[in-house]
């Protein structure tokens, strides 16, 4: 066990085991989104990401969760008899073609684009990036079942943005709390310095990249870097860098509760956009 971080089980990333060596795993530095705005871009210049805490309000963000899953109410995605809000898993999905048609239909429902474009958002994306804002269409809200070992791999977003420019940041919303153990998004410490001198290596500007690698040791060791983790709480916000390295981790609550979280992007509203994202997310959008 890492004492530090008080860790029960391992992290585990597709069937890699995170080392809990301290030059090797570590806990993010939050911020206060009251802190003055320049003291916010320092930081997120030299760290490449802000966790801004309670952003958000709780209570509004914990009624979305309970109305997102609410919409499976017909599936058994959800444990019987238990509150949409905890989000308890029935352990097995019998129709997952019909949880899947769900699932994508809900990122056109207008409860969502409302949860993305909540006031508190847009006010610190328009005060951090200096004037008015738009938001990418394309932006996926998704859950994530208990030990489930399939997560996302280490990579850094520009590599799915090049027809666009990289003024945009991006941000992952816990929609729930989501401590270390139901895996929520993990950065590489210092990571975006690393991300841009990996994309300066002038890709065909139409090329869309991949993962860099399953393997988050891998990864960390090359880096000579800790992966930062954190215990998110409902109305807490992620802001990272386009170049800003991370990935994910099983979800091991014990509980078995689903993580839902949501990936969206800000930039300038006078900024150019990757084309492809102009569109609703879809499976088959190869992105």
């Amino acid at each position: 066990m890492n004492q530090t971080i008080g860790l029960a089980t391992p992290l585990v990333s597709n069937g890699y085991v995170l080392s809990t060596a301290s030059d090797r795993l570590g806990l993010l530095e939050p911020s206060d989104p009251a802190w003055p705005i320049n003291r916010l871009r320092e930081q997120y210049r030299a760290q490449g990401y802000l966790w801004l805490k309670g952003l958000l309000n709780r209570e509004r963000v914990l009624a979305f969760r309970g109305w997102y899953f609410e919409q499976f109410a017909a599936t058994d995605l959800l444990a019987p008899g238990s509150d949409p809000r905890d989000g308890f898993y029935s352990g097995q999905i019998t129709d997952l073609e019909r949880v899947h048609r769900i699932m994508v239909g809900l990122v056109r429902q207008p409860e969502y684009e409302a949860f993305c474009r909540a006031e508190p958002i847009v006010q610190f994306y328009q005060n951090f990036l200096g004037g008015p804002v738009q938001l990418y269409q394309r932006k996926l809200i998704r859950y994530t079942k208990p030990n489930d070992p399939n997560c996302t791999g280490g990579h850094y977003d520009m590599v799915y943005l090049r027809l666009g420019s990289d003024a945009f940041c991006s941000s992952w919303i816990p929609i729930g709390d989501t401590g270390i153990e139901l895996g929520g998004l993990t950065y590489l410490e210092g990571s975006h310095q690393l991300g841009l001198q990996l994309e300066s290596h002038q890709y065909p500007a139409n090329l869309t990249g991949d993962w860099l690698s399953k393997d988050l040791p891998m990864l960390a060791e090359r880096a000579n870097a800790r992966w930062l983790v954190a215990n998110y709480e409902a109305g807490d916000i992620m802001v990272h860098s386009p170049y800003m390295i991370h990935a994910s981790t099983v979800n091991c609550s014990s509980a078995g509760r689903l993580r839902l979280s949501t990936d969206i992007r800000y930039q300038l509203a006078d900024a150019k956009i990757d084309p492809r994202w102009g569109n609703h997310w879809s499976p088959d959008d190869m992105l």
